[in-house]
């Protein structure tokens, strides 16, 4: 189960369509579910790995008047020096841990799974070695460009820079494109290629 408590459903998942020798774990933003990008990795899916699109839980949060809605974490506020709710983001890295546990014992190799995820999403505890892809609409009004600029300039601070690729895609608001889904499935298929 993933989330902050017991009322998240489980993950939407593509199947590999043969022996899954490799997984992608994405995780959603804030309000949103993993249907969704389940159906945008179906679309651009490779043929050995199994894609796994967990639902956050349903609690309140506060920057949106305590609304509930699907959510990793409580979110206080938007500015870079915005309090944090630090337990919920541990609670919900620990949630992450526990798919990738359970991938693990499924047969997949932990050096075989992608963590990724959009906007709000929990992914922390990188090894200095990983590969990062960030992408970032330049017309973004929720996360305004400079946060994804901030964020990228710090993960090069906790893993080697030359590892870490920043994306921009010109005209685009808070979602995905196309073009960053093709970006996506090359960086996917370069770090996962077949073993079979």
């Amino acid at each position: 189960m993933c989330g902050n408590n017991m009322s998240a459903p489980l993950p939407s998942v593509v199947p590999a369509a043969r022996k899954a020798t490799a997984a992608v774990i994405f995780l959603h933003g804030l309000g949103d579910t993993g249907h969704g990008w389940a159906e945008a990795f179906a679309g651009i899916r490779s043929s050995h790995i199994k894609y796994i699109c967990p639902h956050a839980p349903v609690m309140p949060v506060t920057l949106n008047m305590k609304m509930a809605m699907p959510s990793w974490f409580d979110i206080i506020g938007l500015s870079p020096d915005a309090q944090e709710d630090e337990p919920g983001i541990k609670q919900a890295a620990e949630n992450v841990k526990a798919l990738i546990d359970q991938e693990v014992k499924n047969g997949i190799p932990s050096n075989r799974i992608i963590l990724g995820g959009f906007s709000q999403s929990p992914i922390s505890g990188p090894n200095r070695e990983i590969s990062i892809l960030q992408c970032h609409g330049d017309c973004d009004p929720l996360v305004p460009l400079m946060f994804g600029s901030l964020t990228v300039e710090k993960l090069k601070t906790l893993v080697n820079p030359a590892n870490v690729t920043f994306k921009i895609y010109e005209g685009m608001m808070h979602c995905s494109c196309q073009q960053e889904m093709m970006d996506v499935k090359q960086f996917i298929d370069k770090l996962l290629p077949p073993v079979d």
